[in-house]
């Protein structure tokens, strides 16, 4: 048997048709608004990898740190022969927990991006050739089947990306997680913690202005793929604290009464002065509201682990009974 094996369950024009529906809905709706997924083409994802070594921007290194730190602990815990990942991109952080996971004989990661998916598992299999690794092209808000693999499995999602759904969204995607596992089984999820309103705020609007060159490449997106003509100049990148809803919100704020053409839609897009469209929601949570959601979900929260300066937390949650 191949130590690769790669499974599209995205249908190959799926990203572009996605793309043409949410441009057209989120620009014509008021508030304007657009998925964060669409940052991420190339340029999008070296602009993030910039993001993650920014003095202002902790969550990564915070992360890291726990992954470090207790993946030995994780492994002794959980006992699993397969590792799910969502969202896994390069698979850079996991690395951590495959090296302590002595057990493991299956790793599958889960991604939209095909390339990232075939990189990463050509990096991860010539350090460890033992390892069988299926990769799926996939969009796990739109489904999630796993294949069959040995268990006990845990499944890995990371990046405090969670926080990037509502809530509403996030109680379907904990069900739909918990209906693909198994008693035994675990769930491993990252979470960046509510903290102090200039420190959240610097994280996602630094000194450097990577962050703000990040945001608009949304707009780059747009003109590359569906011939729009936005200016990125004509915005500016904004980023501010919800007290309420605890999240951040990145938005691009038009600087002058503006009208944008996305031809492949026959849309014209107006925009007033200073109206924003919003690009990211980026929740922050507490452990009893953590522990709530999983427990809706059908989740028993059984070990939470934060970095020294308490910043971020990940938490290993097993199966509670039935799928709800």
């Amino acid at each position: 048997m191949s130590p690769f094996a790669l499974t599209r369950t995205l249908p190959l024009d799926a990203t572009a048709a996605a793309l043409r529906a949410d441009v057209a809905t989120g620009l014509t709706r008021s508030p304007k608004e657009l998925p964060p997924k669409w940052f991420y083409d190339a340029r999008g994802s070296e602009l993030f990898d910039e993001i993650t070594l920014l003095p202002e921007y902790y969550p990564t290194r915070a992360e890291r740190e726990i992954l470090v730190t207790r993946a030995d602990e994780i492994a002794a815990v959980t006992g699993v022969r397969t590792l799910v990942e969502l969202g896994s991109g390069s698979s850079d952080k996991t690395r951590h927990l495959i090296g302590a996971l002595t057990a493991l004989d299956h790793y599958v990661p889960v991604d939209v991006s095909e390339s990232a998916l075939t990189g990463a598992a050509g990096t991860l299999l010539a350090g460890h050739p033992a390892l069988t690794v299926h990769a799926l092209v996939a969009d796990f808000q739109y489904g999630l089947s796993l294949p069959g693999t040995p268990g006990p499995r845990l499944l890995a999602f990371l990046g405090g990306t969670i926080g990037n759904l509502r809530p509403a969204e996030r109680a379907v995607f904990l069900a739909a997680v918990r209906a693909e596992l198994a008693p035994g089984d675990a769930l491993l999820l990252g979470t960046d913690l509510v903290k102090d309103e200039r420190t959240l705020v610097a994280a996602y609007d630094d000194a450097a202005g990577v962050t703000a060159a990040f945001n608009k490449n949304v707009l780059s997106v747009i003109n590359r793929e569906l011939e729009a003509d936005f200016d990125p100049d004509d915005f500016d990148h904004v980023a501010l604290w919800d007290a309420e809803r605890e999240w951040i919100e990145m938005r691009l704020r038009a600087r002058t009464a503006l009208v944008a053409k996305v031809p492949a839609l026959d849309l014209a897009v107006h925009f007033a002065a200073g109206e924003e469209l919003r690009t990211e929601i980026s929740a922050k949570f507490r452990r009893e509201g953590v522990r709530k959601e999983l427990a809706a979900a059908g989740f028993e929260l059984s070990r939470w682990w934060t970095d020294e300066a308490g910043r971020f937390a990940l938490s290993l949650s097993v199966p509670a009974g039935p799928p709800v």
